[in-house]
């Protein structure tokens, strides 16, 4: 059996103290194979917040593997910054804290979602481009796990939550995933777990957010992700809120 624990939006910056130890103590004591974080480091992308960031990610007891969030680029108010090198603070942070996630029987893909700029008011919310959906399309047909899974912060179509992803081009990528052979999309954003099983293009697949583990609850308390994989029972997930 593989386990996974999956967690999002842990906003250093506007972090739950309580909901970090918590989990970090989960991990201690249940020693899962390895934790997928969707993004959303920190609150407003500073030195000092990817710092605290990567100084709790590097201390769990699990390799860690680390995708981008909107709030992980520069804030507005360094609009310089944003645009010309939106994603050097969160590389630098990702190559500390990220640990390779080797799961006998489970691969796990990267697909980002965040761009600095748009064509629309609220840059807050998700897109997937071409190249970086053709990488991940890539990765999927080279993995030859029993679970294929892949990682992105904005959920690609949007769940019935508080929050809304908005993704450009999120159903028709979810459609071409699904036909490399995708499992399951995990993503987080809208500070509220879900799970469905939906249709991409004649082919089922599975669409899982993970909650918060900040002080910007929505309507669920902190909570993370418990996913379990056999290839007898297939992937079963649990939501685990903070305790």
């Amino acid at each position: 059996m593989a386990t996974l624990f999956h967690i999002s939006d842990i906003h250093f910056g506007a972090q739950d103290t309580h909901a970090l130890d918590w989990f970090a103590r989960s991990v201690r004591e249940q020693r899962p194979d390895a934790v997928i974080c969707t993004g959303d480091l920190t609150m407003r992308g500073t030195p000092r917040e990817f710092e605290a960031a990567v100084a709790w990610l590097s201390a769990l007891e699990a390799p860690v593997s680390i995708e981008p969030g909107n709030h992980d680029m520069p804030y507005y108010w360094e609009m310089w910054h944003r645009l010309r090198r939106p994603f050097d603070r969160f590389q630098a942070a990702r190559a500390k804290a990220q640990k390779d996630v080797q799961v006998p029987g489970v691969a796990v893909v990267s697909l980002s979602t965040i761009v600095p700029a748009q064509w629309r008011l609220n840059w807050s919310k998700g897109r997937v481009t071409q190249p970086v959906l053709a990488r991940a399309l890539q990765d999927l047909n080279a993995a030859s796990a029993g679970l294929k899974l892949v990682a992105c912060h904005h959920p690609l179509i949007d769940a019935d939550t508080h929050g809304s992803g908005q993704t450009r081009g999120g159903k028709a990528a979810l459609a071409q995933l699904a036909a490399a052979g995708a499992d399951a999309v995990l993503s987080g954003h809208v500070h509220d777990p879900f799970d469905m099983t939906i249709d991409a293009g004649g082919r089922p697949i599975r669409v899982i957010g993970a909650g918060t583990l900040s002080e910007r609850v929505r309507a669920t308390p902190p909570s993370y992700n418990r996913l379990d994989w056999t290839v007898q029972d297939g992937l079963q997930v649990q939501v685990v809120t903070a305790s």
